[in-house]
């Protein structure tokens, strides 16, 4: 455990300052911010009642409730119990940490932002993919770089990105098996 440990600190290191440039130093943030995306989330909302009326209704819901149990598992359930300081936090990784947004005070693993946006990826996907197949590089992309910068900001090692993108993967079968039998009823 104690080399995976040194692994991920390795890892976390080569990103967090070894790929590190202005331009990423300006991108990365905004990746990372909820209120970038919000315009996304918005449409989304909108096509999908828009475009499938009460099946859309369905499918919100759905996605709500996909990013519900995300976040619940992720911050509320999973990181008190494993309670991994942040690398922004670290006391003997301090004097190597890049400051490029506010750290917080809340736990590291797993990221909720690595849970959250690919258990909405990987939702939307099953509900779309038959419709439009880019879905599926396009949304796996946004789960990822929107993950990939929660290490290039210093908030998140790259296995509490792992261990979230897998737990989102997992919450979005079950509430899009869930979507795919909710459906037959409307």
């Amino acid at each position: 455990m104690e080399s995976l440990m040194q692994f991920d600190t390795h890892l976390f290191l080569e990103i967090h300052r070894g790929l590190a440039n202005s331009f990423f130093d300006w991108l990365m943030p905004l990746m990372r911010n909820r209120y970038f995306w919000a315009p996304l989330y918005l449409f989304i909302i909108i096509f999908c009642i828009k475009e499938y009326r009460k099946k859309g209704l369905l499918l919100v819901g759905c996605l709500l409730l996909t990013f519900a149990i995300g976040d619940v598992v992720a911050s509320r359930i999973i990181k008190p119990n494993v309670a991994r300081v942040r690398p922004c936090n670290e006391v003997n990784l301090r004097a190597d940490i890049i400051p490029r947004v506010n750290c917080g005070s809340g736990k590291s693993f797993p990221s909720a932002h690595a849970t959250n946006h690919f258990a909405i990826a990987v939702f939307l996907i099953f509900a779309f993919y038959d419709r439009w197949k880019a879905i599926l590089p396009l949304g796996i992309a946004w789960a990822a770089i929107i993950s990939f910068a929660q290490v290039y900001v210093g908030v998140h090692y790259p296995l509490d990105i792992f261990a979230g993108a897998i737990l989102g993967i997992l919450i979005a079968l079950f509430t899009a098996k869930l979507y795919k039998k909710l459906q037959h009823y409307l």
